[in-house]
């Protein structure tokens, strides 16, 4: 439960050892860069660093989408699992070789990229060719080129008229619109439904009357014309097509063959984006004729590390301090072993601010606790617990976030298996409906402790009870960090009277007729204990109504501040009942159990009934996981933003985000400082 105490590094060095210096900061990636020397001056100036930068970027996205390329022609075999895998991990050795092939590499990505171009532009034409037969299909009947010709005394001149044009309209027409024009002869090559295709032959000087003549009847001429006839023409495009199909095929062989250099592809595009990172570090540093300065944040427990490494292999001065009181640090979260899987949670509400407690490990315990409670039923926590155990253990490369995350899970899941067993919940009520389906005698797992379904007003009685332990754990955290601040009056008015207060009302609560309908039992009190209570409330409530608008000094805004806060005892009331969510959750996964069970039940008990039985029994089971896993999560965040958070953490620090090799692909082999 803490945030790593961050101090400010300054490194001072010669300019000759600047690349080892920040190659060597890079790869260790303890170190967020924050410069304190703003703008220039006569001695140090910022380097442009834009246009190397540029370079390496673009070179390292050259490579991703020659990448990206491969993966289309050539899909890389990935299990189901890959997204677990994490980045494969290489020998320095191994990157040092293709550091030194990177030219060739991006060779190589450059011909990937234009061989899928030209692929492209191949299948472009083959579609482009496609559609030409299809328009000379209809013409194949035609025994000349597709296009107007002529001879010293004819024209022939082809086109096209509307869907049922005959002989005879077309003789209409001409008769009608050039009655003049003699030696017409008109031949229909094909008719469709929508279209007639013809050819027109008459004399050159009447070409002109006769076309404008059927012109009016809906000709049109072809919108494309060909050399050869449209026979010879779909052969020689047959022919083309053909050709386009090979010169893709060996397209395709020759990314197939570059595809065996995918790995290499995949470090170089990650050193160059490794040296992209270091070059826009690089045009950040103020430097002179001889010199360079690089200033930062480190942990505490890494700084001396780097400056004894750093010291003893450079002429170098590394000057390490503590951060001033106004300077607001990055944040990294240190937790224990189990609680370190609930950071990001805190991540996603927002991490601690500078002083401010980190509530990782408090609230770990308590949500792992809701969780299993919400979820309930042993079958599934086992089930949780064991893919999330096994899937950690199966693949150790992948993704701290990812890890993290199903270890969170796991815990989660031996949470709801110890719940499962308190409440007796084994898919709902599996062991029940089977005993008596197919053994003829109903056996039941008996609950250690009670069975929700049968008695929900005993669990809704414990939800709100884990609910005030839970919110009076937060105030408790408030009244701490104001005792560590020194604020003594902040934490005898913003805690101890609100914890008067609500212990008062509690304590007045429990022996009321109002609880023992719930509760189901009639809980009395000493005397003494009632007017014990009655103080507490009365001096609580008096208490705040004074004291909470203290920083004014009118008298009336004052008391107007503190009743105003005093009205906040109905957030209060709103925040317990919220933890009936954990009465409804664990109910629901109960409840839909065991409807699914029942289903399952109604059928025969022969073997198609066993059947039908295993399936509705497999899916339905695994919906309501799924399902139930979903509200489980998000209810259980919800307890902890809301109601736990609200009432001692704000958040609002940013996170650590080190100098060092963001790769996408691989890891190279950590070096230590030795």
């Amino acid at each position: 439960m803490a945030v790593l105490k961050m101090q400010r590094i300054s490194i001072c060095a010669l300019k000759k050892d600047r690349k080892a210096i920040l190659e060597k900061l890079q790869s260790l990636g303890v170190l967020e860069v924050a410069p304190v020397i703003d703008g220039e001056d006569e001695y140090f100036r910022k380097m442009d660093t834009a246009g190397q930068r540029s370079g390496f970027e673009r070179a390292a996205a050259s490579a991703d989408q020659a990448l990206e390329i491969l993966e289309r022609y050539v899909p890389e075999e990935k299990s189901m699992f890959a997204a677990l895998e994490g980045k494969f991990l290489i020998e320095p050795v191994k990157e040092q070789q293709v550091r030194e092939k990177r030219r060739e590499l991006l060779k190589t990505a450059k011909e990937v990229y234009d061989l899928d171009r030209e692929h492209a532009e191949q299948l472009a034409a083959v579609i482009r060719m496609r559609n030409s037969i299809e328009g000379l299909t209809p013409w194949l009947g035609l025994g000349v080129p597709l296009k107007p010709s002529e001879t010293k005394r004819a024209v022939m001149f082809p086109g096209t008229m509307p869907g049922g044009t005959t002989l005879e309209t077309v003789y209409e027409v001409l008769a009608e619109k050039a009655p003049d024009a003699e030696c017409v002869d008109v031949q229909i090559i094909s008719s469709e439904q929508s279209m007639t295709y013809l050819a027109v032959i008459c004399l050159r000087e009447d070409a002109r009357d006769v076309e404008d003549a059927l012109r009016s009847a809906g000709f049109a001429r072809p919108a494309q014309t060909w050399d050869q006839a449209p026979a010879e023409e779909k052969k020689e495009l047959e022919q083309q097509i053909e050709a386009c199909r090979e010169e893709t095929a060996k397209i395709e062989k020759r990314l197939a063959e570059l595809s065996e250099q995918r790995e290499e592809l995949k470090i170089v595009a990650d050193y160059y984006r490794v040296r992209a990172d270091k070059y826009m570090v690089l045009g950040s540093l103020p430097q002179s004729e001889r010199t360079f300065v690089l200033s930062g944040y480190i942990p505490q427990c890494e700084a001396s590390h780097v400056e004894k490494y750093l010291t003893e292999r450079y002429d170098c001065m590394v000057d390490i301090e503590e951060l001033k009181e106004d300077e607001e640090p990055p944040v990294i979260l240190k937790n224990n072993p189990f609680s370190m899987n609930m950071e990001g949670i805190v991540e996603s509400y927002g991490l601690p601010h500078k002083g401010e407690l980190d509530p990782t490990t408090i609230m770990s315990f308590f949500y792992v606790f809701f969780f299993g409670m919400m979820l309930s039923d042993a079958a599934y926590g086992a089930i949780v617990s064991i893919v999330c155990g096994v899937l950690v253990w199966k693949f150790p490369r992948m993704s701290a976030g990812m890890k993290k995350s199903l270890k969170l899970f796991f815990y989660c899941g031996l949470s709801t298996l110890v719940w499962g067993i308190l409440f007796g919940g084994y898919f709902g009520n599996i062991v029940d409906i089977v005993s008596e389906k197919f053994f003829g005698t109903a056996v039941s797992v008996p609950a250690l402790w009670f069975i929700p379904l049968n008695d929900p007003m005993k669990l809704l009685v414990f939800s709100l009870l884990f609910g005030v332990i839970h919110l009076f754990t937060g105030l408790g955290i408030k009244g701490y960090l104001c005792l560590k601040d020194g604020k003594v009056t902040d934490f005898f008015c913003d805690v101890v009277l609100w914890f008067m207060l609500l212990a008062g009302l509690i304590l007045m609560l429990l022996p009321s007729d109002i609880f023992a309908s719930i509760a189901q039992t009639q809980i009395v009190f000493p005397g003494w204990l009632n007017t014990l209570a009655a103080i507490l409330a009365a001096a609580g409530a008096i208490g705040i109504v004074l004291m909470s608008g203290r920083s004014s000094k009118n008298p009336a805004l004052r008391i107007a501040l503190g009743a105003y806060d005093l009205y906040n005892i109905t957030g209060w009331l709103s925040d317990v009942l919220s933890y009936s969510r954990l009465l409804a959750l664990g109910l629901a996964t109960g409840v839909i159990a065991s409807v699914i069970n029942q289903m399952g039940s109604m059928l025969p008990n022969n073997v198609v009934g066993v059947i039908f039985f295993i399936v509705i029994f497999i899916v339905g089971h695994a919906l309501n996981l799924a399902i139930n896993l979903l509200g489980a999560y998000v209810h259980t965040n919800r307890l902890q933003f809301v109601e736990f958070f609200g009432k001692f953490y704000e958040g609002g620090g940013r996170p650590f985000t080190p100098f060092k090799e963001n790769t996408k692909y691989a890891d190279v082999k950590e070096e230590t400082i030795s």
